[in-house]
């Protein structure tokens, strides 16, 4: 058990987490072969915990592993690559990836990738190149899942319309209750949901409560607090380090009353709007773990149980509330699966 950090085996148990998505990830300001590299280790990183632990986890690449890894009373691993600036303008890269078994990828991270904009980014390319578009076509081709959290909404219709397969915002919450660009506004959940695609929703603090976001905006000087602080703990590329130190640092500023409280129950009225709008088919959890600031009540992988007792409550039937922990984003699985299958078939 680990003294940092939102995920681990014992707190993923008690939890009773049936399968997750490890995110290969990096700043999106690490670009070319180092990209390449550092992504290769993080996948290295992920195959090898899989490795050394045979009896909590297994590697999962299809829905069908995924309820294996369950019936056997594993943890299913997934990986996804958030971020296509890891590919590194090359197709082949991304071969590479899903050969080693991810099975989605995000098209940009923070920043804009050379063929596609992102939501925190000034627009360079309106939406996705040429090249972006050929990324798409074949990331559906490798059973790939195209991933729009954190592109801008141009990118988003520009893949909607190209891509074959459904696809996911693996961790974007709804822009109605929190006005932050990497958010998704009512008409994309309705058109993500019209091509049978899933909303994913992120428990990050900032995309959950407009009242938090307000307050950062009106005391800049708390932020800049908070960032100098992560700096001097973690270094100038802290990576990893400045994820935590951050949740960390802004759950304390929280607590003391330097910026708003955001309770876990932020986490469900997102759901529920998202249902609204999209119906309960198209609706999944995101949770950001160890890449975000948690809510009060969420601050790791044991505290997910409150999220099936909250939807309960709210009068969610079992049936939907299995389909909201899991089992959309395992039929989106399967769909890309079957795309990817009649797209080879094709080119033989």
């Amino acid at each position: 058990r680990d003294a940092a950090g939102s995920i681990d085996i014992p707190r993923m148990r008690e939890g009773n987490l049936g399968g997750i998505f490890f995110s290969i990830w990096m700043s999106s300001k690490v670009i070319g072969p180092e990209a390449v590299k550092r992504a290769l280790v993080q996948i290295d990183a992920v195959r090898e915990q899989v490795r050394k632990h045979p009896a909590d986890l297994a590697l999962a690449t299809t829905a069908a592993e995924v309820r294996q890894a369950h019936k056997e009373g594993k943890i299913a691993a997934l990986m996804g690559v958030e971020g296509g600036h890891m590919i590194a303008n090359d197709l082949g890269v991304l071969r590479t990836y899903a050969a080693l078994g991810v099975r989605y990828m995000t098209l940009t991270h923070g920043g804009n990738t050379d063929w596609a904009d992102s939501s925190t980014d000034t627009a360079a390319h309106n939406g996705l190149t040429d090249f972006g578009k050929e990324v798409v076509r074949e990331m559906n081709r490798l059973g790939v899942i195209v991933d729009i959290s954190h592109v801008a909404d141009k990118t988003f219709y520009d893949a909607l319309e190209t891509s074959k397969a459904p696809m996911i915002a693996s961790h974007s919450s709804c822009r109605a209750i929190c006005d932050a660009p990497r958010n998704m506004t009512d008409d994309m959940i309705k058109a993500l949901a019209a091509k049978g695609g899933v909303i994913h929703i992120n428990y990050h603090v900032g995309f959950l409560s407009q009242e938090f976001r307000d307050a950062e905006k009106t005391h800049p000087e708390i932020e800049t607090a908070i960032q100098a602080e992560v700096r001097k703990r973690c270094g100038e590329n802290g990576g990893s380090c400045e994820l935590v130190e951050l949740d960390r640092l802004v759950r304390e500023a929280m607590t003391q009353g330097k910026l708003p409280q955001v309770d876990w129950e932020k986490i469900i009225e997102h759901i529920n709007h998202a249902v609204k709008i999209a119906g309960v088919d198209h609706v999944g959890l995101g949770s950001d773990f160890d890449g975000a600031v948690m809510p009060m009540g969420m601050e790791d992988a044991s505290k997910l149980p409150k999220i099936t007792e909250g939807l309960l409550k709210k009068g969610y039937s079992e049936s939907d509330v299995r389909k909201i922990l899991g089992e959309n984003t395992l039929r989106v699985m399967s769909e890309v699966e079957r795309v990817s299958r009649e797209m080879n078939a094709a080119r033989r």
